[in-house]
């Protein structure tokens, strides 16, 4: 991207509260889940069908932003015994779907629950597949997953805020 204001000119669409901003400016436009806030890291992605919760919390994602490409995250919901640290270390999570309602006798809890719990910001709706693309194609870019709490998701305004860490172009939702 040769304008580093593009960005700021991609209109948010009216049923979205959230983005990820990559440090090149290119923007997905979704949902917030989990915990309201900002994860900032390398953004990558997985392939797996399961396991979703070990991944979180598997010390090899510590810092990066997983996007997970299988579109039924959560529908095994969440127990204390598939963890692989006692907290999560990946970032923060990116989802094609809603989180899918926990369908396994095993689950504790729901995934969304769970992530709030842990004070972890996730993304619903974004493309995966194209995100996907982008990082097999260009490699892990650093990226910024602002997200508002969903009762603000119909009349926020986004501005852009300069930051230092590994995303240089941050977004955050004014204060109320």
């Amino acid at each position: 991207m040769t304008d580093p204001n593009a960005a700021l000119r991609s209109p948010r669409p009216p049923d979205c509260n959230a983005a990820l901003v990559l440090a090149d400016g290119t923007v997905f436009w979704g949902n917030g889940i989990g915990a309201p806030g900002r994860a900032v890291g390398e953004v990558c992605f997985n392939t797996s069908i399961t396991g979703y919760q070990e991944i979180l919390t598997d010390p090899s994602y510590a810092g990066q932003i997983i996007t997970f490409t299988f579109p039924h995250i959560g529908n095994v919901g969440t127990n204390p015994e598939d963890i692989e640290t006692t907290t999560p270390v990946a970032r923060g999570l990116i989802v094609r779907e809603r989180i899918t309602d926990p369908a396994n006798y095993r689950a504790t809890q729901h995934l969304d629950a769970w992530l709030k719990s842990h004070a972890m910001t996730g993304l619903s709706g974004i493309d995966t597949r194209r995100l996907t693309r982008r990082i097999r194609d260009g490699g892990a870019p650093n990226g910024s997953s602002p997200t508002s709490p969903p009762a603000s998701s119909t009349s926020p305004r986004c501005r852009r805020k300069r930051r230092r860490g590994p995303a240089s172009k941050a977004w955050t939702w004014p204060a109320r």
